[in-house]
């Protein structure tokens, strides 16, 4: 049965207005995205299927345009709104960061780092470069490595810290293997890179690594 077939309290978008998006599930949220099923499949069927045949959110948002595209329902312009809504996301969670402060907003450095993170295919180490008050003053890659590992280089990040100004950072990598606990190297290298630039007096406050299996903080953690 097609969704404007159904009972009005039970259509996703009525009940999104009515409960607000906390009260539906993936597929329902997915099913608005969409818009239209296909023959014989409403829109929430299809979210079902789409959900079904990649497992979760996150490897449909990472799937490549080839991979969403094979599917019935769906080509070039859904994956390229599903990108944008994407890039989307990043962009309004990078806003808040410089305007309230990392320290401030966890939870949404966490859902940033993810986001950014947690889908790429080889190891990216990134750092947030933050002013006096904790606020963001830019995030960038620095380096890029293979499927397993990447190589940092302590010097070339004091250079880019002193260059911007910044009083703090936190660190960001990820793990494409999809497990995010970290390494014996993850913990040797934080602690080399936490003594460089406190010569320079910047505090290091957190180094996060990012997997499809979570995200894990090293404050937290006490590797620090």
């Amino acid at each position: 049965m097609a969704i404007p077939d159904w009972p009005e309290a039970e259509r996703p978008r009525e009940r999104l207005l009515a409960a607000g998006p906390q009260a539906l599930s993936e597929a329902e949220l997915l099913a608005i995205f969409l818009r239209t099923g296909v023959k014989g499949m409403s829109a929430v069927d299809l979210a079902r299927r789409l959900l079904a045949h990649f497992g979760s959110l996150s490897a449909l948002f990472a799937a490549s345009l080839k991979e969403f595209s094979a599917l019935p329902g769906l080509g070039p312009v859904k994956y390229i709104q599903l990108q944008a809504v994407l890039e989307l996301a990043r962009r309004a969670l990078q806003e808040e960061l410089k305007r309230e402060g990392a320290l401030t907003c966890p939870s949404a450095v966490r859902e940033y780092l993810r986001l950014r993170l947690q889908d790429r295919e080889r190891e990216i180490f990134l750092a947030l470069f933050l002013d006096a008050q904790h606020r963001v003053i830019e995030i960038e890659e620095l380096f890029a490595g293979t499927l397993t590992q990447t190589s940092v280089y302590p010097r070339e990040v004091v250079k880019r810290a002193l260059a911007l100004n910044a009083a703090a950072i936190i660190f960001a990598h990820n793990h494409p293997s999809g497990v995010a606990e970290p390494s014996q190297a993850d913990v040797g290298l934080t602690r080399t890179l936490k003594q460089a630039l406190a010569l320079v007096d910047v505090q290091v406050l957190d180094h996060f690594v990012v997997a499809a299996g979570g995200c894990v903080s090293f404050a937290e953690r006490g590797l620090l």
